[in-house]
């Protein structure tokens, strides 16, 4: 699977970084730094002239000189941004199409309305049951039927062989005892992620049924969701699925022994940085680990001087761009 962060091939980003140290430069001149061929070199460097990080110079082709990245590359995460905002937008559109259409005679052939939180609870312990591959979760804070800790029906998911995606949303992560939950489905194979917020409530069972809240219970009133089938409202329920977990920061659960090396971080510092890069400030952290800010904030700036950096942004960007999470 391509990494949906990358925003520079690394033969690329390499060239890119010669070219800026060097102000101007031929092809054979790349070549020797670079380790290329005279061929190669020529193709990377017309292939940053493409990207708009390159230019040759007046009246001589064949000499480049280099271009500030953040147009060519804001660009691409421009782009990124508005295909996520046409995701959410066609969500919006179809959910407004499903309430204008649920009063129509043949309605419920297409979603089902369940109420009530018990109702609610049991349909997606259901889910959960009947998952043969994957399970697709937004999890947001203030949950509506289960609590952190009482869904015993994913552990048993997991350890059948089931995928769980799961993306948090940051307020709920730093509820207490929501993370150690994590943790643990984490350490049976679940793969989380992190946003600063999500847009709904859904989970989706090997893309072809999904739940979703529709209406939290107040003041007399019931919990509501609906029980979607293969629709375009599901389909569009998993394309916004799949551009919040592109866009999401991987959680890195920490190993029963760490060890630490000079040269590499350590399943310790990978955990501090995971939650870091998803929005949790260095005290929720601490809360979260049991140890004092001070030593949060060494181990990142441990981190740092591995990807010699000097600021968390920074950081964040040489963890992309390596691996790290």
């Amino acid at each position: 699977m391509p990494d949906e962060l990358e925003l520079l091939p690394a033969l690329e980003e390499h060239a890119y970084r010669i070219l800026v140290k060097l102000d101007r430069a031929r092809p054979d001149e790349l070549a020797a730094l670079a380790s290329l061929s005279f061929a190669e070199a020529t193709r990377v460097l017309y292939a940053l002239q493409a990207r708009g990080l390159a230019a040759t110079q007046p009246g001589e082709d064949t000499v480049f000189r280099p271009l500030p990245p953040a147009v060519a590359l804001g660009n691409q995460l421009l782009r990124r941004h508005e295909a996520l905002e046409r995701a959410r937008q066609l969500v919006a559109e179809l959910n407004d199409e499903y309430r204008a259409g649920v009063r129509r005679s043949e309605a419920d052939h297409l979603v089902e309305v369940i109420i009530g939180g018990g109702a609610l609870r049991d349909r997606l312990q259901q889910l959960q049951d009947s998952a043969r591959e994957e399970m697709l979760w937004f999890c947001r804070s203030n949950p509506v039927a289960l609590p952190s800790g009482e869904n015993t029906a994913e552990l048993d998911a997991l350890r059948r062989g089931v995928r769980y995606q799961v993306i948090y949303d940051r307020e709920f992560l730093g509820s207490p005892g929501v993370l150690d939950n994590a943790l643990a489905g984490v350490r049976l194979g679940q793969q989380a992620r992190i946003l600063p917020s999500l847009p709904i409530r859904v989970a989706i069972a090997d893309r072809t049924t999904a739940i979703c809240p529709l209406v939290r219970e107040t003041g007399g009133g019931e919990t509501t969701a609906a029980v979607i089938g293969p629709s375009e409202l599901l389909n569009a329920l998993t394309a916004l699925f799949d551009a919040y977990w592109a866009m999401a920061t991987p959680v890195h659960a920490p190993g029963e022994a760490d060890t630490v090396t000079a040269d590499a971080p350590d399943d310790a510092e990978l955990y501090v940085l995971s939650l870091m890069i998803g929005g949790l400030p260095d005290k929720a952290i601490a809360s979260q680990l049991g140890v004092s800010r001070r030593t949060v904030q060494r181990r990142l700036d441990r981190l740092m001087a591995l990807a010699r950096v000097d600021t968390r942004p920074g950081l964040a960007y040489h963890a992309a761009r390596h691996g790290w999470l």
